[in-house]
């Protein structure tokens, strides 16, 4: 089969490899993967966690191919017997001599279009920008001996960024954590030196996150942010090592929920600028408890939570007020991450729950 690839600038026709369908395996494992070369960039687990790339979305299945929104950004979602609901975007932040980039509005180099452009592939050689799933994912055994557990891996590699940083990522799920992504980051041969790379889930105001789980305490974006009305991001200090909580299995969590009842979520105004806004309206049938993790062993003393907040949903960057929403309920949290110094190989774990923070952390 041949298609039209990118490869920065460069418009090159190149072979796709076959994928060799094992109809009678797929029916006896839980893994989303694509069967051939130029299916959607999607993969994931049954009933649980899904994530796919620019430009294939996540929900309406019948209705795809595309539909996945803006450039730059991994696609998080839950699927959940026939449906699949999108839950939130995931960017990439390097930072290079204390300057940030982001991958979902820095320029592309093929076209100086927001967003970088995103790939896959089952190996960790980047090879060139393809526009379809091009990779299956690699399902290994993991765990000690005798326990049948497997990770469905990918590798998601990007265009280099305007400041020299040069990062990768492989995602990973595991059948026994079906609601939890693990993400490492690397960085290519060449890369400008990162003082750190930042994951962070970009769209907490879709789920209306208003309450951050932390060690003995939870921070309430209604009062962090109490007055706040204007248009842009709103941001305080960030929260040490320290205050996030700890499990016994020696795992660090920082927690993410709403303070609504599942109709007040569902709800939705009737106003004229409410019906330009249906995009925002909540879609899932249960609410999820979003979280980041990590190993505290790994962990460097720079770990920290890092959350900025919204009072008004985005509208595309206009700096008119009348353009924006205020967001049902006040203000909410929008950009959730962990932040730590680049370290080759790090490790976040970001997870969609239907379980809640005391079901979660023991």
């Amino acid at each position: 089969m041949i298609v039209r690839i990118i490869s920065l600038g460069l418009f090159l026709f190149v072979s796709l490899p076959s994928f060799v369908a094992h109809a009678q395996d797929a029916a006896a494992q839980p893994w989303i993967r694509p069967d051939h070369a130029a299916d959607e960039a999607v993969w994931g687990i049954e009933n649980g966690i899904v994530f796919s790339l620019w430009p294939y979305g996540l929900e309406h299945r019948n209705e795809r191919p595309y539909g996945g929104g803006p450039r730059g950004l991994i696609r998080v979602g839950y699927q959940n017997g026939e449906e699949t609901y999108l839950m939130n975007f995931l960017a990439i932040e390097p930072i290079v001599s204390g300057k940030i980039e982001f991958s979902e509005i820095s320029p592309s180099a093929v076209d100086g279009v927001w967003g970088k452009l995103l790939w896959a592939s089952d190996t960790p050689e980047a090879g060139s920008y393809y526009p379809t799933a091009r990779a299956r994912g690699v399902v290994s055994q993991v765990g000690g001996a005798g326990e049948a557990v497997e990770e469905l891996s990918v590798y998601v590699f990007m265009e280099r960024f305007a400041h020299g940083a040069a990062p990768y990522l492989k995602l990973s799920i595991r059948s026994d954590r079906p609601e939890e992504l693990c993400i490492q980051v690397f960085h290519h041969e060449g890369s400008t030196p990162m003082d750190r790379c930042a994951i962070t889930a970009t769209m907490g105001n879709y789920s209306r996150l208003r309450n951050l789980h932390l060690k003995g305490s939870v921070v309430t974006s209604t009062q962090l942010y109490n007055g706040f009305d204007g248009i842009d991001f709103i941001e305080k200090d960030g929260y040490p090592m320290s205050q996030m909580l700890e499990d016994t299995g020696g795992y660090l969590w920082a927690l993410a929920t709403g303070d609504e009842t599942m109709d007040d979520l569902a709800d939705w105004p009737v106003d004229s600028l409410a019906r330009t806004k249906m995009g925002w309206k909540y879609r899932a049938p249960f609410k999820f408890t979003q979280y980041w993790k990590k190993e505290k062993k790994t962990a460097d003393p720079s770990l920290s939570v890092r959350v900025n907040g919204r009072a008004r949903y985005w509208s595309g960057g206009s700096r008119d007020k009348s353009h924006y929403m205020r967001i049902p309920g006040g203000p909410s949290f929008e950009n959730f991450e962990l932040q730590e110094k680049y370290i080759p190989g790090q490790r976040f774990y970001y997870g969609l729950s239907r379980k809640t923070p005391s079901e979660l952390v023991d």
